[in-house]
């Protein structure tokens, strides 16, 4: 049960094995709305190991005392996160006139 941020995960077992490895996160926003991101990898079942960090944004609305994911995006490479962290420092730094 996911009743706070702290215990959302991304890890997912499926016969005893982790096929999706959570490797880290930070939470962005907290409250009844809640917004983290996540480093991952998953499990290459034919290579027996596991792949390239990934990268998700996950949104979660609490209702009845739990929390439940509602949308989410997934950056898939390493370039596509280059690219978007590009962008926001972009838009960040940006001075107004």
């Amino acid at each position: 049960m996911n009743e706070s941020v702290d215990d959302l995960s991304v890890s997912y077992f499926e016969d005893g094995l982790e096929t999706v490895k959570q490797l880290d996160k930070i939470v962005l926003t907290k409250g009844a709305w809640a917004t983290l991101i996540f480093r991952y990898q998953d499990w290459d079942q034919k290579k027996e190991q596991y792949g390239a960090d990934k990268y998700t944004i996950r949104r979660y609305q609490k209702k009845n005392g739990e929390y439940k994911q509602r949308s989410k995006f997934n950056i898939s490479s390493k370039d596509q996160a280059e690219k978007i962290i590009a962008a926001l420092q972009q838009w960040t730094n940006v001075t107004s006139e």
